[in-house]
Protein backbone atom coordinates (compact mmCIF):
# COMPACT_ATOMS: atom_id res chain seq x y z
CA UNK A 1 0.00 0.00 0.00
CA UNK A 2 1.07 3.49 -0.91
CA UNK A 3 -0.49 6.68 -0.04
CA UNK A 4 -0.96 8.85 -3.74
CA UNK A 5 2.53 10.81 -3.21
CA UNK A 6 4.24 6.97 -3.58
CA UNK A 7 5.55 7.02 -0.53
CA UNK A 8 5.00 3.97 1.66
CA UNK A 9 3.45 4.54 5.07
CA UNK A 10 4.83 4.14 8.40
CA UNK A 11 3.33 1.71 10.39
CA UNK A 12 3.12 1.54 14.06
CA UNK A 13 4.58 -1.01 16.12
CA UNK A 14 2.29 -1.81 18.74
CA UNK A 15 3.17 -4.30 21.66
CA UNK A 16 5.97 -6.00 19.69
CA UNK A 17 9.06 -4.65 21.96
CA UNK A 18 10.24 -2.22 18.43
CA UNK A 19 10.67 1.01 18.98
CA UNK A 20 7.29 2.68 18.57
CA UNK A 21 7.04 3.13 14.42
CA UNK A 22 8.55 1.34 11.58
CA UNK A 23 8.96 2.16 7.69
CA UNK A 24 6.30 -0.15 5.25
CA UNK A 25 9.63 -1.36 3.88
CA UNK A 26 10.91 -2.80 7.32
CA UNK A 27 7.96 -4.28 8.32
CA UNK A 28 7.50 -5.71 4.62
CA UNK A 29 11.01 -7.14 4.97
CA UNK A 30 10.32 -8.75 8.07
CA UNK A 31 6.78 -10.58 7.16
CA UNK A 32 8.55 -11.87 3.56
CA UNK A 33 11.37 -12.89 5.86
CA UNK A 34 9.21 -15.03 8.63
CA UNK A 35 7.17 -16.18 5.59
CA UNK A 36 10.46 -17.67 3.81
CA UNK A 37 11.97 -19.24 7.05
CA UNK A 38 8.17 -20.85 7.67
CA UNK A 39 8.09 -22.12 4.16
CA UNK A 40 11.82 -23.87 4.31
CA UNK A 41 11.32 -24.93 7.80
CA UNK A 42 10.22 -28.61 8.08
CA UNK A 43 10.53 -29.44 4.42
CA UNK A 44 11.10 -32.78 3.62
CA UNK A 45 13.75 -34.14 1.76
CA UNK A 46 11.48 -35.60 -0.94
CA UNK A 47 9.43 -32.36 -1.00
CA UNK A 48 12.57 -30.55 -1.75
CA UNK A 49 13.27 -33.04 -4.54
CA UNK A 50 9.93 -32.76 -6.18
CA UNK A 51 10.54 -29.17 -6.16
CA UNK A 52 14.11 -29.40 -7.75
CA UNK A 53 12.68 -31.98 -10.40
CA UNK A 54 10.48 -29.64 -11.34
CA UNK A 55 12.75 -26.62 -11.81
CA UNK A 56 14.64 -28.86 -13.93
CA UNK A 57 11.63 -30.24 -16.24
CA UNK A 58 10.21 -27.01 -16.63
CA UNK A 59 14.03 -25.36 -17.87
CA UNK A 60 14.31 -28.31 -19.90
CA UNK A 61 17.02 -29.14 -18.27
CA UNK A 62 16.39 -33.01 -17.45
CA UNK A 63 12.87 -34.88 -17.06
CA UNK A 64 13.57 -36.45 -13.61
CA UNK A 65 10.13 -37.63 -11.94
CA UNK A 66 9.30 -39.86 -8.59
CA UNK A 67 7.71 -43.05 -9.95
CA UNK A 68 4.25 -43.59 -9.30
CA UNK A 69 3.77 -47.14 -6.50
CA UNK A 70 1.66 -49.14 -8.13
CA UNK A 71 -1.87 -49.75 -6.40
CA UNK A 72 -4.63 -52.91 -6.28
CA UNK A 73 -8.00 -51.37 -5.91
CA UNK A 74 -9.83 -54.33 -3.71
CA UNK A 75 -12.90 -52.52 -2.36
CA UNK A 76 -14.42 -49.08 -3.18
CA UNK A 77 -18.00 -47.68 -1.60
CA UNK A 78 -19.99 -45.18 -3.59
CA UNK A 79 -21.68 -43.31 -0.32
CA UNK A 80 -23.51 -41.01 -3.40
CA UNK A 81 -23.23 -41.12 -6.78
CA UNK A 82 -20.60 -38.29 -7.21
CA UNK A 83 -18.54 -39.70 -5.04
CA UNK A 84 -16.58 -42.98 -4.41
CA UNK A 85 -14.47 -44.22 -1.23
CA UNK A 86 -11.70 -46.59 -1.09
CA UNK A 87 -12.16 -49.05 1.56
CA UNK A 88 -9.26 -51.78 0.34
CA UNK A 89 -6.49 -51.80 -1.51
CA UNK A 90 -2.64 -53.42 -1.45
CA UNK A 91 0.53 -52.53 -3.25
CA UNK A 92 1.00 -55.10 -6.32
CA UNK A 93 4.50 -55.70 -6.66
CA UNK A 94 7.25 -54.04 -4.65
CA UNK A 95 8.67 -50.71 -5.58
CA UNK A 96 12.03 -50.17 -7.27
CA UNK A 97 13.72 -46.79 -5.92
CA UNK A 98 11.59 -43.46 -5.87
CA UNK A 99 13.11 -41.49 -8.91
CA UNK A 100 14.33 -41.89 -12.33
CA UNK A 101 14.82 -40.30 -15.09
CA UNK A 102 17.14 -39.05 -18.22
CA UNK A 103 19.76 -36.32 -18.38
CA UNK A 104 22.07 -35.48 -20.76
CA UNK A 105 21.57 -38.73 -22.67
CA UNK A 106 21.80 -40.90 -19.48
CA UNK A 107 19.56 -42.73 -17.50
CA UNK A 108 19.39 -41.45 -13.80
CA UNK A 109 17.94 -44.15 -10.60
CA UNK A 110 17.99 -43.41 -7.12
CA UNK A 111 16.53 -43.74 -4.22
CA UNK A 112 15.87 -40.67 -1.38
CA UNK A 113 16.76 -41.61 2.23
CA UNK A 114 16.69 -39.20 5.18
CA UNK A 115 17.69 -40.12 8.67
CA UNK A 116 17.74 -38.78 12.18
CA UNK A 117 20.77 -40.92 13.33
CA UNK A 118 23.83 -38.86 13.78
CA UNK A 119 26.60 -41.19 13.29
CA UNK A 120 25.71 -43.73 10.71
CA UNK A 121 22.79 -44.30 7.92
CA UNK A 122 20.83 -47.69 8.80
CA UNK A 123 20.64 -49.79 6.27
CA UNK A 124 17.38 -51.12 7.12
CA UNK A 125 16.49 -48.10 5.29
CA UNK A 126 17.13 -50.06 2.04
CA UNK A 127 15.35 -53.12 0.63
CA UNK A 128 16.81 -56.32 -1.15
CA UNK A 129 14.79 -55.48 -4.32
CA UNK A 130 15.84 -52.14 -4.16
CA UNK A 131 19.89 -53.00 -3.90
CA UNK A 132 19.12 -55.66 -6.44
CA UNK A 133 17.31 -53.11 -8.93
CA UNK A 134 20.36 -50.61 -8.59
CA UNK A 135 22.44 -53.24 -9.50
CA UNK A 136 21.09 -53.81 -12.68
CA UNK A 137 21.12 -50.37 -13.29
CA UNK A 138 24.88 -50.18 -12.78
CA UNK A 139 24.97 -53.22 -15.18
CA UNK A 140 22.95 -51.15 -17.73
CA UNK A 141 25.74 -48.35 -17.65
CA UNK A 142 22.94 -46.29 -15.82
CA UNK A 143 23.73 -43.98 -13.30
CA UNK A 144 22.19 -45.62 -9.83
CA UNK A 145 22.67 -43.69 -6.38
CA UNK A 146 21.25 -42.26 -3.22
CA UNK A 147 20.51 -38.68 -2.09
CA UNK A 148 20.66 -39.22 1.82
CA UNK A 149 19.83 -36.52 4.42
CA UNK A 150 21.47 -35.95 7.60
CA UNK A 151 18.88 -34.19 9.66
CA UNK A 152 20.84 -33.04 12.53
CA UNK A 153 23.90 -31.98 10.61
CA UNK A 154 21.32 -30.54 7.92
CA UNK A 155 23.69 -32.16 5.10
CA UNK A 156 22.27 -33.92 1.73
CA UNK A 157 24.84 -36.01 0.24
CA UNK A 158 24.90 -38.29 -3.21
CA UNK A 159 26.53 -41.53 -2.61
CA UNK A 160 27.10 -43.87 -6.09
CA UNK A 161 25.51 -47.21 -5.56
CA UNK A 162 28.69 -49.12 -5.38
CA UNK A 163 29.45 -48.14 -1.71
CA UNK A 164 25.41 -48.89 -0.79
CA UNK A 165 26.11 -52.27 -2.55
CA UNK A 166 29.22 -52.89 -0.79
CA UNK A 167 28.04 -52.42 2.73
CA UNK A 168 24.94 -54.22 2.05
CA UNK A 169 26.36 -57.15 0.87
CA UNK A 170 29.12 -57.09 3.73
CA UNK A 171 25.82 -56.99 5.74
CA UNK A 172 24.67 -60.12 4.36
CA UNK A 173 27.80 -61.95 5.45
CA UNK A 174 27.96 -60.48 9.31
CA UNK A 175 29.36 -56.98 8.81
CA UNK A 176 27.86 -53.78 9.93
CA UNK A 177 24.32 -52.89 9.24
CA UNK A 178 24.56 -49.43 8.37
CA UNK A 179 27.05 -47.17 6.71
CA UNK A 180 29.03 -44.91 9.02
CA UNK A 181 28.11 -40.89 8.58
CA UNK A 182 31.98 -40.09 7.88
CA UNK A 183 32.24 -42.95 5.33
CA UNK A 184 29.35 -40.94 3.26
CA UNK A 185 31.33 -37.52 4.43
CA UNK A 186 34.51 -38.64 2.64
CA UNK A 187 33.40 -40.78 -0.24
CA UNK A 188 29.70 -39.24 -0.90
CA UNK A 189 29.25 -35.74 -2.64
CA UNK A 190 27.19 -32.54 -0.32
CA UNK A 191 25.01 -31.07 -2.81
CA UNK A 192 24.82 -27.34 -2.94
CA UNK A 193 21.12 -25.95 -1.18
CA UNK A 194 19.81 -22.99 -2.87
CA UNK A 195 16.90 -20.86 -4.24
CA UNK A 196 16.17 -22.64 -7.76
CA UNK A 197 16.44 -25.42 -7.77
CA UNK A 198 16.42 -25.76 -3.84
CA UNK A 199 18.75 -28.70 -4.13
CA UNK A 200 21.02 -28.70 -6.96
CA UNK A 201 21.98 -32.73 -7.06
CA UNK A 202 22.15 -32.35 -10.97
CA UNK A 203 25.00 -30.16 -10.58
CA UNK A 204 26.65 -32.98 -8.19
CA UNK A 205 25.95 -35.81 -10.83
CA UNK A 206 27.56 -33.85 -13.85
CA UNK A 207 30.99 -33.22 -12.02
CA UNK A 208 30.84 -37.17 -10.61
CA UNK A 209 29.71 -38.88 -13.95
CA UNK A 210 30.29 -36.34 -16.42
CA UNK A 211 33.98 -35.70 -16.33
Amino acid sequence: MRYPNGKLPIIKREGTGFPERMKAEEFLALVQGKQDSAANRGMSLEEELNESNAYYVSHAIASVHKKPTPVQIVKVDYPSRSAAVIREAYFRQPSTTDYNGVFEGRYLDFEAKETRNKTALPLSNFHEHQIDHMCLVVKQKGIAFAIIRFTVHDETYVLDASHIIQFWEKSIRGGRKSIPYAYIKEHGHLIPVGFQPRLDYLFVIKQCYFS
